[in-house]
Formats: structure tokens, sequence, C-alpha cells
């Protein structure tokens, strides 16, 4: 086994491109006064050597660190992915990258996370949903930085919000099938307090169906989230033995509606024929599907973008006052339902 190379130092950058290590240190600063010329030849002399800028001495000196904390409850969520490529797109062209923390839908869990974000003296930190244990509202309230939760409009906001409804959009669609005369209408998932949203979904369907003096008797577990596409059909088949005559259900998320879909076709009952389906995500799984599935398109790369705008403009000094940001998700129509 070979012995690991020691590190060039910013001294030797210095001597390879012939200036002081302070203009080394200038010159990988942004906002640096060193001429073009100077810092490529810095630029060369660093390549060449494999040098990478340690920019920890520097960020203690200035208090900035150029990274925004974020927490997602989900990795593998499409939608998340692209909420993260929105921010991470609208950040970069600043300088700032993301810190990120993995809460697996697990309040504790982002307890945990936001402070061990914190200690780490983010820009910024921005986590998923409004709802927190009583510890990490105060962590939130108390970081003196900007704090922004998205993808839902709590009732008592920390700081900036960017999100929606995830009751009134499963309103809307519930509203929807209604008005093409479907009235036994269940619903997938939601059914744990663990993810806050989909506990949201589950309750604005149940708003809907009862302000219109409906059955809300159809409600199928389909378990803790992430909501599988097996779970999904699980679910489905649960709900075609016990409520044959179910005519449409609405699940908790695109992968859930895909499973039950499939279940459909397995059991040879018609989509959308004899009963309707429909999503929440607006996956690409959701178009490429036969039928294609209705859902709800909630915007997420805008969420994302519009997030990363909000904290320029704070970092700024652009924005003074919190901001609540309401994205409109978009109802969409399809092949699997009427």
């Amino acid at each position: 086994m070979s012995t690991p190379r020691k590190a060039p130092t910013m001294a030797d950058v210095a001597r390879l491109a012939g200036v002081s290590p302070m203009t080394v240190s200038r010159a990988f600063k942004p906002d640096s006064s060193v001429s073009e010329a100077t810092r490529d030849a810095i630029l060369k002399a660093a390549d060449e050597l494999g040098y990478v800028f340690d920019s920890t001495a520097s960020n203690l000196r200035s208090q900035k660190t150029d990274f925004v904390a974020v927490t997602i409850p989900s990795i593998n969520n499409a939608n998340f992915a692209d909420t993260l490529r929105g921010l991470s797109e609208g950040l970069k062209a600043r300088g700032l990258q993301i810190l990120l923390g993995y809460t697996d839908y697990d309040t504790a869990e982002e307890e945990r996370l936001i402070e061990q974000l914190l200690r780490r003296r983010p820009e910024a930190i921005v986590v998923t949903g409004g709802q927190h244990t009583p510890r990490a509202r105060r962590m939130l309230e108390n970081a003196g930085i900007p704090v922004v939760e998205t993808w839902d409009l709590p009732v008592e906001p920390i700081g900036h919000v960017v999100g929606f409804s995830n009751a009134h959009a499963v309103q809307g669609m519930v509203d929807h099938f209604v008005s093409q005369g479907l009235t036994r209408i269940g619903f997938i998932g939601g059914d744990t307090g663990r993810d806050t949203r989909g506990a949201d979904r589950r309750a604005g369907f149940v708003a809907a169906m009862q302000a219109r003096g409906l059955a809300t008797d159809r409600l199928i577990a389909a378990g803790p989230p992430p909501i599988s596409m097996r779970e999904g059909a699980r679910a489905m088949g649960r709900l075609l033995e016990t409520l044959p005559d179910t005519q449409a259900v609405i699940c908790v998320s695109d992968l859930s509606a895909f499973g039950a879909l499939t279940e459909c076709q397995r059991r040879g009952v018609s989509v959308p024929g004899q009963i309707s389906i429909a999503g929440f995500g607006d996956y690409e799984i959701a178009e490429i599907a036969v039928p294609a599935l209705t859902t709800i398109n909630p915007f997420p790369r805008d969420i994302g973008a519009r997030t990363a705008n909000l904290i320029l403009e704070v970092l700024d000094g652009k924005l003074t006052t919190p901001r609540q940001i309401e994205i409109e998700p978009e109802l969409l129509i399809r092949g699997s339902s009427v």
C-alpha cells in the first residue's frame, strides 16, 4: 500500500504561480480584485498541483459559510428532488451550496438534524413542512438566520413560507369527481401522523366529502410513508374486496396510484370504465402509465426556485419581513378518470 501524498498547500500554489499566498487566497474569492491574468495563472497552478482551496479560515473571519441547510423527508421522491434542483440552481449563481439532511418523515429526526445543521452556521435553513417538535421550533425561531418552511401553509409560520395547502388541493380533486357524477369515492394513504402533508390531503378529502353530505367511510390505510407502488396495490385490493361499488379513488401520491392502477388491471377492473383513479405529484410515471394518471401538479421545482429567490432577497437586505409565497397546484385530468 502506497503512503498517501501530502496535500499541496496555498504556499505551494503561490510558489508555482509566482505570487504571494495572500494573492492566492484572494483569487479564490468571487468578489476578488485580482486581475484576470493573475487569477488564470493561479488557477492553472492549482489545477496542476491538484490543490483544493480550503475556505474554512476565510469563512471564520467573514462569518459566512456559503451554504444553505435543507431538510427533506425522502431522498428517493421525485418531487423533493425537483425542489432541490430548483433551489440549487437558484443559489449556485451566488456561490451558495446546499447541505442536505434526510428526516425519513420523522419529526424527532428532523429535530436532531436541525440542531446539527444549525451548529454549522448556515446562511439560511429550509425545512419541508410546517409541523415540528416544540424544541425544533424553538431552535428555528432563535436561529438568527432566514428560515423557510416549504411544501405547506403552516397556521403559525416560523418565518418565510413557500408552499400550498395540501388539503385544498385534494378538495379540488373531490369537486371534480363529484361534478362528473361520482359520489362513492375512496382515499388511499395519509393514515399516519408521520407524513403530515399526506395527513392533510386525507383531511382535505374528508372535509370535501362531508361538505357535500357524502360518506367518508372509504378510507384505506396504506402504512407508514413513503407509500410504495406495492402498498398502493395492496390497499386497492382491500378497497375492491370490501367496497366493490366504489366509483373513484384518490391516492396520496402518484406511486400509490400507479400501484392501484396495476391492481385493477390484474383483477380485470376497467379504469376508468368501472373505477376512476387519481394520484398526487405529477411524477413521470403518472404521464407514461396506461392509462395516464389523473393527478395534481404541485410545481415542486418552482417551490425550490422561488425559495432560492426569497433567500437571496433576504441575504441582500431587500426583504426584512416574513413573506408567504403561495403556490397554486394544477389539477391534471388524464385517462384514468372520467
